[in-house]
């Protein structure tokens, strides 16, 4: 059976997605293969490797961030930033709903959720809108685009949250028997979001860079972004089958997606460069002087009474006509000595 459009059940039977035991029906869709589970200390763990996954995204991620922040000056730095926090804080929600550790039969198992498939939806829509930051419709890093940003980000959750949650509950018209809009959302608005990322960064590539390198970035992310979904819902219960139940293809799905997001930031890295003039880095710069005046070379032939300080004996200086305030007053006068006038 293959996908249809507006329905799970194709798809749930053969992954075992987080919404899966909230739509299809009262009890939800099974999968007919899934990971083998583990317990520890008397809990019941899910999905083991997969969570394994999750958590190295979770360092690898915290790593890719680190390395933006330092950067500075680069073009749509705090804009990128966002898209990686959204990404770290639904890998984080992962690790609790795949594994089990808050159970599908809890009370707030489909709060949860819901909140997981808005920040999907959110994550993909800050990926669109970063994708024309290099376009500089708006200049980047100001209020106008961070601002534009959050905001969009945050209807696209608020959507996204009413529907699944509407979803679950069937309030509102909505069914988990009939689940159009989730799927919209959840299936068809990531894979939409993902193509015109791609197509705007080959056009951006094409038209103002002349590198041609990243390239081959954006098209190693593409290529780990469809070998992910080919997995998980074309053969995931080949996998399962084959190794005995102790992966299936939601572990290697979540390994190609970590990769994925991994050639975003490898991408954006390729793409910009740091203003080092104006740049604050933890290494020290090392500045050539280059003008006598401030090197220590040869002094210029200046009168041997300009050289003289009165740190080294000479008269007090000042910048009253080249004269001192003592010999401006010497004698009582108060005009300038003999000879020192311009």
């Amino acid at each position: 059976m293959g996908v249809q459009f507006g329905s799970f059940d194709s798809i749930c039977q053969t992954a075992a997605l987080v919404i899966c035991p909230l739509v299809g029906s009262d009890q939800g869709i099974e999968p007919s293969c899934y990971s083998r589970n583990v317990e520890i200390s008397g809990t019941l763990i899910f999905q083991p490797s997969t969570c394994f996954v999750h958590i190295v995204a979770i360092i690898m991620t915290a790593i890719m961030i680190f390395h933006i922040r330092s950067k500075y000056t680069a073009v749509g730095r705090k804009e990128i930033i966002m898209f990686f926090y959204l990404y770290a804080i639904i890998e984080l929600l992962a690790i609790f709903l795949d594994s089990g550790i808050i159970p599908t039969a809890n009370v707030s198992y489909p709060w949860f959720a819901t909140v997981y498939t808005g920040l999907v939806a959110a994550t993909y829509c800050c990926l669109l809108i970063n994708g024309f930051v290099g376009f500089q419709f708006a200049e980047d890093g100001t209020p106008l685009s961070l601002w534009f940003l959050r905001i969009a980000c945050f209807v696209v959750f608020g959507v996204s949250f009413f529907v699944a949650i509407a979803t679950f509950k069937g309030f509102a018209g909505f069914s988990f028997s009939k689940p159009i809009g989730l799927w919209i959302i959840y299936i068809l608005w990531p894979l939409i979001c993902t193509v015109i990322y791609i197509v705007s960064q080959l056009i951006l590539v094409f038209r103002t860079l002349e590198d041609r390198w990243p390239i081959g970035d954006i098209v190693f992310g593409t290529a780990f972004f469809t070998i992910a979904q080919v997995i998980l819902f074309a053969f995931s219960v080949t996998i399962c089958d084959a190794i005995k139940h102790y992966i299936d293809g939601l572990f290697f799905f979540t390994l190609c997606m970590l990769l994925s997001v991994m050639m975003v930031y490898k991408y954006w890295d390729s793409i910009t460069r740091e203003d080092l003039e104006f740049s604050v880095g933890s290494k020290a710069t090392v500045w050539e002087v280059k003008d006598p005046l401030l090197a220590g070379g040869p002094s210029l032939d200046y009168p041997e009474e300009d050289n003289i300080s009165s740190y080294h004996g000479g008269p007090p200086a000042s910048l009253v006509g080249g004269v001192s305030g003592q010999q401006l007053y010497q004698g009582g006068g108060r005009g300038y000595p003999t000879g020192a006038g311009y």
